[in-house]
């Protein structure tokens, strides 16, 4: 696997996941460690339960992964370069041995994504680069915890952990969209079914509050995309061109900045696309975790909200073409029938 152009990428690949590994230590020795840090022990604390009721409740791996923390010694894990044309909201795939084809290329290092992504912006790519706080090696080894995954709390922590772990349970090689709506459902329904087993209700209340801002932005976005896609179809001057994609993203950031007004609240990460700059591949990388959960959602009903018949219907999609379970899932019509 280690040849031909690519080897430097997966070499680094190779020696960041090594690093990884080689810092696990077993969750239950680190909180009985009289040195580690009380909110670090409250975390995995959290962690441990968390990781029992994903098997238990909601039929996700029993497994070694999760069952293990390692202190990386950074903010993110990875970071992951996302690209799309000038002219569309479609993003580039980059191929690899064990997780085929997907729509980004991780990092171990940010200077190398930043590299790579400068790259890909003289090559005329729209391009975002993103930290990520973890990523799951698909059952391939015991994953651990990362010191990258506490930093958003307890909810968030567990979130990651149900969503990782809905990778290992499926999978579909070649299909980002699938395998990234279909994780994020599971994380979603999952931390929703955690919160209430543990009778949160005050955390309940705020996570719903967070799902219907995510769910508007998510609209904000796929709206700007489908007018973006028409827009890439049509046949005008690139200089025409060039003027209304700007007036699209201005428009963009106005209601994005709307959105947070009427929420009372300013939301960091998307003043901090709107700082970098808003292009066509933060579109597309929102559409790949987002734009199909509506319809994975309404799946997940028709089967009376059991998860393991919803696991067993997405199964059966898993084997049918792309094309067609991406229309059951994924198209215009699909999302509406959801609403």
């Amino acid at each position: 696997m280690l040849t031909g152009c690519g080897t430097p990428y997966l070499m680094q690949a190779a020696s960041g996941e090594w690093h990884v590994l080689h810092e696990r230590v077993p969750i239950d020795k680190v909180i009985a460690d009289p040195q580690t840090p009380p909110q670090v022990r409250e975390h995995l604390e959290q962690v441990r339960g968390a990781r029992e009721f994903a098997s238990h409740e909601l039929g996700l791996p029993d497994n070694d992964s999760y069952r293990t923390y390692a202190d990386i010694g950074r903010t993110f894990v990875v970071w992951n370069v996302v690209a799309a044309p000038e002219f569309s909201v479609a993003p580039k795939h980059w191929c690899f041995p064990i997780a085929g084809c997907v729509a980004y290329r991780g990092y171990f290092h940010e200077p190398s994504a930043r590299e790579f992504a400068l790259a890909l912006e003289i090559q005329g790519f729209d391009v975002a680069v993103d930290g990520v706080p973890a990523y799951s090696t698909l059952g391939k080894f015991a994953d651990p915890v990362l010191s990258s995954m506490l930093r958003y709390g307890d909810d968030d922590l567990v979130a990651t952990i149900f969503h990782e772990l809905a990778h290992q349970l499926l999978y579909v090689r070649d299909d980002s969209e699938f395998n990234e709506a279909f994780a994020t459902t599971v994380e979603t329904v999952g931390l929703e079914r955690w919160l209430a087993h543990r009778g949160e209700t005050a955390r309940m209340h705020a996570f719903r509050e967070d799902q219907e801002r995510e769910r508007a932005m998510v609209k904000l976005l796929s709206s700007t995309r489908a007018r973006l896609k028409e827009l890439y179809a049509a046949p005008l001057p690139r200089d025409e061109m060039v003027v209304k994609k700007a007036e699209a993203f201005t428009q963009l950031s106005g209601e994005i900045r709307a959105l947070e007004r009427r929420a009372g609240v300013s939301i960091p990460l998307y003043e901090q696309w709107i700082g970098a700059g808003l292009n066509n591949a933060r579109l597309a990388s929102v559409a790949t975790y987002f734009e199909c959960v509506p319809g994975f959602m309404r799946l997940l009903h028709e089967q009376q909200d059991s998860l393991p018949r919803f696991y067993d219907a997405v199964r059966k999609l898993a084997e049918q073409p792309q094309a067609e379970r991406h229309a059951r899932l994924c198209t215009a019509e699909a999302t509406a029938a959801a609403d």
